[in-house]
């Protein structure tokens, strides 16, 4: 993959790095406004950063290293597994690791865990917006082979040869955004805590799946069925999305 930077006096800064920071400030920035509609004060959301962002990333990068060990980490120093300035976060994971320092946080801090929730899941989406962008500067998670009159072609030291590719991290960074305006918009509506997190599992695991069948980064030892790992998570997010519709209204009306 090739690392696109460019120098500022004597420090390289990663456009990658760049672009997924930009993500984490917008999505904090747009939960903690959202936030004061539930009477939720900002200082509990900026509180909230910290939890999520260890349990992005390490989330991330863990499972990003786990799938890819023998092919790029085999052998390799620590630095390698660390540098994630470079590239290399798997979204899902970060997803599973946030969930889980969010419900930490909830209960230590004896805040409503759902309402968390559904004020930090439209922000989710929003960082998804930057951080695909991140990886199109990058150059990872790239598409299959396009003629189409958009495709793009990467240098020539890329894996694709610069052949062109369809352009999927855009693709997915259009649709990220358009899920963010629906959920910011079912949120003023939303009538039960969790309500719009469920909205969000169930709307990013079906344009990740549809995404994913214009990706071309996968080796086919990666493919179970024909299906990407994101498109075999995607089902299981997907199933979680609409246990949570089923069962959270009836847990209130309990």
């Amino acid at each position: 993959m090739r690392d696109v930077a460019f120098h500022l006096g004597p420090l390289t800064i990663h456009w990658y790095g760049v672009l997924l920071a930009g993500g984490f400030l917008a999505a904090f920035w747009t939960a903690a406004r959202r936030g004061r509609r539930l009477g939720v004060p900002p200082d509990t959301i900026y509180d909230l950063v910290p939890w999520l962002v260890i349990g992005a990333v390490i989330g991330a990068r863990g499972v990003y290293v786990a799938s890819y060990w023998q092919d790029e980490f085999a052998g390799k120093p620590l630095t390698e597994m660390l540098a994630v300035q470079r590239g290399g976060l798997v979204f899902y994971g970060g997803l599973i690791g946030a969930a889980l320092g969010t419900i930490l946080f909830a209960r230590r801090r004896k805040t409503p865990l759902w309402q968390l929730a559904d004020i930090a899941a439209p922000s989710v989406a929003l960082g998804q917006v930057f951080g695909r962008v991140g990886c199109f500067m990058h150059g990872c998670c790239y598409g299959r082979a396009c003629d189409l009159p958009w495709a793009v072609h990467f240098p020539p030291s890329h894996p694709t040869g610069s052949a062109g590719v369809h352009p999927v991290q855009i693709y997915e960074s259009v649709l990220n955004l358009a899920l963010y305006l629906a959920l910011a918009a079912l949120f003023r509506r939303r009538r039960f805590d969790g309500q719009v997190f469920a909205a969000y599992l169930l709307g990013y695991a079906t344009l990740r799946t549809i995404v994913e069948s214009f990706r071309g980064d996968y080796p086919v030892a990666h493919l179970a069925a024909g299906l990407t790992p994101g498109q075999l998570v995607s089902a299981g997010i997907f199933a979680a999305g609409l246990l949570l519709l089923w069962k959270l209204p009836r847990a209130r009306a309990a």
